[in-house]
This record gives C-alpha cells, structure tokens and sequence, in this order.
C-alpha cells in the first residue's frame, strides 16, 4: 500500500511539474437541460481534445497559466467558445443552443475547421431528424429510419426487423437505458416500441463495436431516454389515425431533480368494435410507457430511475348457434416487455467517473385458445390450450470513465446477469373428461463479462483498442471467451480520413423462426451444454471524405463477416409442433446449426446542414449460409440475401412554416421457398389419385420482384402562445406499388384450347396509404 502511494504521489508531482491543469465538466442542451452525449470538446488552435460521454461528462487538461479557449461542437447544435482563466472553477456548465435555421443565403468559409475523428461502422441519428421521416400511418419511429442506412436489410414489407450486415433479427443488442430489450415490434411487426418524444439519443453501431458492447453479433441499437427538464414543465404529444401520445417533463425540486412520463396507446379496437357483428368480437391494441426520476445528489453523484412497459393484445371471439348446438370459441394472443434501470453517477476525481446499473428485463409470449360446444342432448365438450414463452433478465454492471491525458480516455468495468429461459409452457385441458395435462420448459443460465477500452487520440490518428471477456455458466459446462476489438482511423489531411477494425463477438441466446421477420411468435432459446454460443468475425475497411464548401459527408466501407453456430428449425417443424398431447418435441432436437458469410459495400453520402437535408445510402451485398442438414448440406441464400439496397432520405425547409419530406428505397427481391409446381402421390382413397403436393424445389431457390416504395409528407408549424402545433399530412407507397408479400399457385381449367395451368400468383400488402397527423409540443 505504501508503495501504492507513492506511485500517486510520483504522478501528481509530474502532472504539476509539466505544467497543465484538469478541466472536467457537463456539457446540456440549453432548452431543455439534457445532457449531451458525443460532444467534441477541443482547445482551440490545436488538435488536443476529447468527447464527453454517455452523461454529457468530459475531463481535458490545459496548460497552467495562461488563457485558453474551449471549443464545443455538436451536430445539430450551435458551436460554442468557452474561455478559460487559472481562477476559473474547475467543474464547468456547457449549455449549447439547437441550430436555427436561416433561409437567407449562408456563406461557407473555405478554411476547413480541423473535425473530429471519425467513428468506424457507427451512425448517430437526432431525434429531430427521424421525426422528419414520412412513415406509415405517421408513426414515427426509429427502427424504421435505422433501415433506412446502408447495410441494414429489411424484412417483409413494413417490417421492423433488421438484418444488419447479414446477420439475423436476433443478432442486434437492442438497449433502452441500458436495458435489454428482446422484442422491440408492437403489431406483429409494423411498429417498434419505441416512442420517438421519451428518447433523447439514438447511436447505431453496424460493426467494430466497442468492448462494452457484448452478447450480439451483429449491431448494437443504445437508445437513451430523456432525463426530464429541471427547469420548468414540458409537454409533447400528438394525435394519429393509429395512435394518439402524450409526454410530460419537468422538476421535482426545481434545479435538483426532474421527471419523464410518457405514453402512447392505439385505438383499433375502439374503433373496429362498432362494426362487428353481436356474435363476433375482434379487438387489438397495445400501449407503451416510458417513466424516469432524475436526482442530483451532490455535486459528484447523480441518481436514475427509469423503466419501459409495453404490451400487445389481440382477442377473437365467435358464437354460432346450430339446430343441435351452441360453439363458441375465444382465442387470445398478447406480448409485451417490461424494462426497469437504476443508475448510480459517481465522480471519484477530476478523472474517474463510475457508473453502476442494477437492471430487470421481462419478456413474456401468449397465446390461448378456449373452445366450448353446447349440445341439446346435453353431451358437451370443451377444451383449453395455452402457450406461453418468456425470457427474464436481473444484471448488475460496473462502468469505469478513466482520463489520465488527453490522448487517451479509458473505459473498463464488468458485469454479471442471471438469465430465466422459458422456451415452452403448455396446458391442455379437456373440460368434459377433467383432464389436464401440463408441460414446462425452464433453463437458467448465468453469464459474466469484463472490459478494458482505450481510445487513443493525438494528431492525425485515433484508435479504440479494446478486449472483452465473456463467459456463460450452464449446467455441467461452462463457456469462456476473449473478444479482441480494434478500430482505428488516420486523417491524411482535414477532409479525407481512412479507418479500419476488427471484432470477434459470441452470442448466448438463439432466436428459432419459421418467418424471418422477427415477429412475438418466434421463440427465444439458451445456450446449453447441446446447444453451442453463436460467434462471428468482422473486418471492415472505409474512408470519410467531407466537402466543406458543399456541406456534404462521403462515407465508403466494406465488410467481410464470418458466422458460425447460427440456429434454425428442422424442415418442417415450429414452436407449436406437438407430439403426444402436451408433451412436445423438445426444442433442441428440434434445431438444426450452421454457418454463415457476409460481405459488400457501404456507400453513405449525408447533408447535415443547410435548409435541405437528408442522405442517399447504396449496399451491394452477399450473404450465404450452409446447415449440414438444410438442403442437403448445399449452400443457399438466405431470406435477407439482397443484392442490391438503396435510399434516399431528404428534408427540405421550404419556409419557417413548412417542411416537406421524401424516401424513396429500392431492394432486390427476396430470397424465398416458393411453390414451382405440384406432383401426384400415389395414395389411393375410393380408387381415386389425389395429386395436391407442391414441389418446391431447393431452399430459397426463388428471387422476389425488386421492391421500391415513395413515401412523402408535409408538415405544418405554427407557433402558439401555448408553445407549437404541426399538422402533418403524408402518402405511405405514393405511386401503389404493389410491392410482393408471398407468392403462391393458382390452378386454371382451360379443356377446349390451353388444358389445365399453373400459375404463379403474388399477394401484396400495402397500397398507397394516406395519414393525417397533428403534434403538439410545449
């Protein structure tokens, strides 16, 4: 321990003796007082500077004795200078203002501001900007505009799977304050839970993750929610054909603490159950809610509390009354996740900063189905069946903010969760024979990790170099694993940067799906001591090239990734497959591993300011997987195989008043398992041949039409003395492409001229689709 001391005592007399003094701080948003993420903070006239953090934190040394100036600079928000005097408090208050924007001409210096280096693979997104994105119905939403960047694919028609990179639905971390969420989709699909006016900061890694991030293998999705204002009361909201939302922010103890509660709920059922018939009801709807506390304890702790809960719900009765019999059946299927995070900031010194999370995740899957016949002999039946899957989370993390100088800034801790796997709980019930049968599945399983990051700046180079260490303990088996991570990027002048990285990442749990979109009904599954951890390699290579006078950002990277373990079904088989009552095929004779390769071409080209804005995005790509018992062991193209993907994605301020918004998006059809043709069977019923077996030949050997869809909307602001009101008006697929959902076969008799023909007939979802939204903010 002395010699312990010494050490400290030996670096504090050198840092003095070198002459510099620490400068440390929390950078917020003017307005609202949030704090700010990704700040570049810069001493002016050099290239020495640093980032603030998750919590708007940043520490930065200066030389002693004499003035320097601070530079803060983040997209979408005005620069700011911040001088600095030796008798200046050493904990700063940054407050940047939005950027407003001027429509009268802007002059562009052509000295070229020295930028701040690069990120490989990763996307930062203002909320302000998704709001902007013409979407279906206008829900707004975040997912929808991450598969708007290149490198993401689409599912099916308004999907909210992602398949990043040609990874699986199942292979992105998706964190809400820290939390896991595994089912981001209300509406079997169409929509995510996430509610645009609760988030404060979207950051979107495809690739070259940072050792923090573990579990997923192919994109990181960190969502944080809004503090809530510490100032005065805020509100938001707005009023849908689909849904209607309300948010409300604002102090506890003015200065000290703050609130968040925000909330949206659709109305399908309230409006569809009018039209139904007595003897039939249908009903739909889901809900989120998104709630925090935020408490300054002290100068140097702060205190979090939030949490998500969200829920689906779709119900289906019918009664029909017959001569001999009354039926009446009742189906109900319902999701929902529910997330709690409690945070604790400490600042131990001008240099390290702690954060401890204590987490909860719950996801839970529904389905039940209540039959019941009434006869007038008195002879009746009935029957109840119920399906339910769930995953539960409880974790407890450590994160280390360490800045010994301004070259570099490292971040290490570690964390431990204890994961409850229920893949099947089934009971199935005969009412008139009083038998019930029950069958539960449950895998309990613990996994650790640990962490050590730095990332490296000074002059033209700038580097994340990290390793990650992860374990997971099942029964009779544990794994462990070392993840190496390197990104790093090299600026040959101030407008071309080139960038590289490397990471090697391990998954614990599987997602088993006979759809491929990621919807409630596919199952969630441990790793065992049968079933083995999915893993993945990826190299990437880019450059950055900007063009200060045009306001434009050039951004090229290509990809190679190598997948291994990934899971699927058996042929044939699904999460209901029953074999003797409730007695199923257990899951893991059920699935079947193989392997994986994904590799293109990224090209991104942004506008981020100006009156008009936007970005195109282009990937060409390949992903091929190969299962020693799919296909028979021949390699096939995926579902998510596209060849080509494109976007364009553009905002134009019209006036103060008016805002217009266009996307327009091209794929390459999907890869599909589609009918090619019939062939007889030889089974003789009543001396009769039955001849309706389809052939379908290899494993997704059929290409889908190209889609491509316009989506446009125009808004309208108003300033109010209450605050401002938007009207916003929109056409979801403007020109009606009847984009493919599926294909099947058709049958025509034609017996004078052509005989019988089999055709290939596709089925569509979406025509154009117009929405009227109002907003309302204040």
């Amino acid at each position: 321990m002395f010699h312990f001391l010494k050490i400290v005592l030996l670096v504090f007399i050198i840092g003095k003796l070198q002459g510099q003094e620490i400068r440390n701080g929390y950078v917020y948003e003017a307005d609202t007082k949030e704090t700010l993420a990704g700040v570049s903070v810069t001493i002016s006239g050099s290239q020495i500077g640093t980032t603030t953090n998750a919590y708007g934190f940043f520490s930065i040394k200066i030389p002693s004795g004499q003035p320097v100036k601070l530079l803060f600079n983040l997209l979408g928000y005005q620069k700011f200078e911040q001088p600095l005097n030796a008798s200046q408090q050493t904990r700063l208050q940054v407050f940047l203002q939005p950027e407003t924007l001027q429509l009268q001409e802007v002059t562009i210096s052509d000295k070229a501001q020295q930028a701040a280096p690069s990120e490989m693979s990763v996307v930062r997104l203002p909320i302000a900007q998704i709001k902007q994105i013409p979407t279906l119905l206008g829900e707004k939403d975040v997912i929808k505009a991450l598969q708007l960047l290149p490198g993401v694919q689409k599912s099916t028609e308004g999907s909210t799977a992602l398949y990043v990179r040609g990874g699986g639905p199942d292979q992105n971390l998706i964190l809400l304050d820290e939390a896991q969420v595994y089912n981001a989709n209300h509406l079997f699909g169409f929509f995510s839970v996430f509610n645009g006016d609760a988030i404060k900061n979207v950051s979107f890694w495809k690739g070259g993750f940072p050792a923090r991030y573990g579990g997923r293998l192919s994109s990181v999705i960190d969502l944080q929610m809004k503090d809530g204002g510490k100032d005065k009361l805020r509100g938001e909201g707005g009023i849908g054909l689909l849904s209607s939302r309300l948010s409300l922010d604002g102090p506890i103890q003015k200065g000290k603490s703050s609130f968040l509660l925000s909330g949206r709920r659709s109305y399908i059922d309230v409006l569809t159950e009018p039209f139904l018939p007595a003897d039939q009801k249908f009903g739909y709807r889901f809900y989120d809610l998104n709630a925090k506390l935020h408490f300054d304890l002290s100068a140097k702790d702060k205190l979090y509390l939030s949490g998500y809960f969200g829920n689906d719900r779709l119900r289906i009765s019918e009664q029909v009354e017959r001569s001999t019999s009354t039926i009446t059946s009742k189906t109900r299927m319902g999701w929902g996740n529910a997330t709690a995070t409690l945070r604790w900031n400490h600042l131990f010194s001008q240099k390290l900063f702690l954060n401890t999370t204590l987490l909860m995740t719950d996801f839970k899957f529904r389905l039940s189905d209540d039959f019941e016949q009434i006869r007038n002999n008195g002879n009746n039946t009935g029957t109840y069946t119920e399906y339910s899957s769930g995953v539960r989370d409880y974790t407890l993390k450590a994160d280390f903010d360490y800045f010994p100088n301004n070259a570099h800034a490292i971040k290490f801790g570690g964390l431990l969760t204890f994961h409850r796997f229920r893949p099947r709980a089934f009971i199935d019930e005969d009412r008139l024979k009083g038998q019930t049968e029950q069958e539960t599945q449950e895998f309990d399983n613990q996994e650790f990790a640990a962490y050590i990051e730095d990332t490296y700046t000074k002059g033209r180079l700038s580097a994340n170099v990290g390793l990650r260490l992860n374990g997971l303990r099942v029964p009779k088996r544990t794994y462990l694993f070392a993840e190496p991570r390197l990104s790093a990027g090299y600026k040959l002048n101030n407008t071309l940067e080139l960038k590289a990285s490397y990471a090697r990442n391990n998954q614990f749990v599987h997602l088993l799906s006979n759809t491929g979109t990621g919807l409630s009904t596919d199952l969630w599954v441990p790793v065992t001591e049968r079933v083995p951890p999915q893993q993945a390699d990826q190299i990437a290579f880019g450059v950055v090239k900007t063009f200060p006078a045009l306001g434009l950002n050039l951004t090229l990277e290509s990809y190679r990734k190598w997948m291994r373990n990934s899971a699927a079904y058996r042929e044939g088989a699904t999460f209901l497959v029953l074999n003797d009552g409730a007695k199923a095929l257990n899951w893991e004779d059920n699935v079947v591993f193989g392997n994986g390769l994904s590799y293109g071409t990224e090209v991104l080209l942004q506008k981020n300011k100006g009156r008009f804005t936007g970005w195109v995005g282009y990937t060409l790509s390949w992903t091929i997987h190969q299962f020693a018992d799919l296909n028979n062991g021949k390699p096939f193209y995926p579902r998510n195989d596209r060849r080509h993907d494109a976007s364009v994605v553009t905002t134009y301020k019209l006036t103060p008043k008016v805002t217009f918004s266009a996307n327009w998006v091209y794929a390459t059809g999907n890869a599909l398992t589609v009918s090619q043709g019939y062939y007889f069977v030889a089974t003789e019923i009543d001396n009769q041949f039955i001849n309706n077996v389809d052939y379908l030949g290899s494993r997704n050997s059929f290409r889908a039409e190209s889609f491509h869809r316009l989506d446009i909307a125009i808004q309208f602001h108003k300033q109010k003395r209450w605050g401002e009101r938007t009207w916003e008006v929109g056409l979801y697929n403007a020109y009606n492409r009847k984009n493919p959902l599926y294909y099947y076969l058709t049958s025509e008799n034609d017996p004078v001229e052509k005989g019988q023909r089999i055709t290939l007939q596709k089925r569509a979802l979406f025509p154009v689709i117009p929405s009227v939204t109002y907003n309302f903010k204040f």
